[in-house]
């Protein structure tokens, strides 16, 4: 070997070991769905393909958050409505912890208020469990690469979201902000809403305080009665 050609292998062993993603580099992954048939599926299928690794299942969001204080994954595969703790709320929590780890979720539901609430938490990427095996696989690379992965209809949604109106008098609710409010126009209790939208009581509090300070009110009955006026509510 001439001292060019070593130089040359000395590199590249030094671009491996100092951890440059590559095509070839094995993407470990931490499967997050409450529903254990799901798991199996999504463990055999990316355990069948070359260049991932299943590290470890959660079956909800608060198990999410210590299975990957431990396992350290490359990305967390994410569902979102789980009685074991909300995914949004996780993703939250993982962006407040700076979390390595990047989050694609993937679930049955893009509605408005699942879509952006993960998108907000800090989500890198929003599939829904119809996508073909071959996108999903596709989706994880640009996940670990730090690359925003959206459905077509999940970023169809967004785009609205980003283009919708602000309502007159202040700053505009978020998609769970307004589906909480309208839950409170029907005359929901906290628990009651907290078990329907499949996040905690604190959680729900904490966007009703939101959602008070956007509106400039105190209480439920003036957030809603502000809301109609404003058409929020229709």
């Amino acid at each position: 070997m001439t001292d060019d050609e070593a130089t040359a292998a000395a590199a590249a062993d030094h671009a491996v070991t100092e951890g440059t993603t590559t095509d070839d580099a094995v993407i470990s992954l931490l499967v997050v769905d409450d529903h254990p048939v799901v798991r199996d599926g999504l463990r055999g299928m990316f355990e069948s393909a070359p260049g991932f690794r299943v590290l470890g299942e959660a079956a909800g969001g608060a198990e999410a958050l210590q299975r990957a204080a431990v396992l350290d994954p490359d990305v967390i595969l994410m569902d979102l409505r789980m009685p074991g703790g909300s995914g949004v709320d996780a993703i939250r929590e993982l962006t407040r912890r700076g979390a390595r780890a990047k989050v694609l979720v993937l679930t049955t539901y893009d509605t408005d208020s699942d879509t952006l609430p993960a998108i907000e938490a800090g989500a890198t990427g929003y599939l829904l469990k119809d996508a073909p095996r071959d996108e999903l696989f596709t989706a994880v690379r640009a996940a670990a690469q730090g690359r925003t992965v959206l459905s077509p209809a999940v970023a169809s949604r967004l785009v609205s979201a980003v283009r919708a109106p602000k309502p007159p008098g202040g700053e505009p609710l978020s998609a769970r902000e307004r589906e909480v409010l309208a839950l409170v126009a029907r005359g929901t209790s906290n628990k009651e809403i907290a078990r329907e939208l499949f996040i905690s009581e604190a959680t729900v509090k904490t966007h009703l305080t939101h959602l008070y300070a956007k509106l400039g009110v105190n209480d439920r009955a003036a957030a809603v009665a502000t809301a109609y006026d404003r058409g929020i509510l229709g």
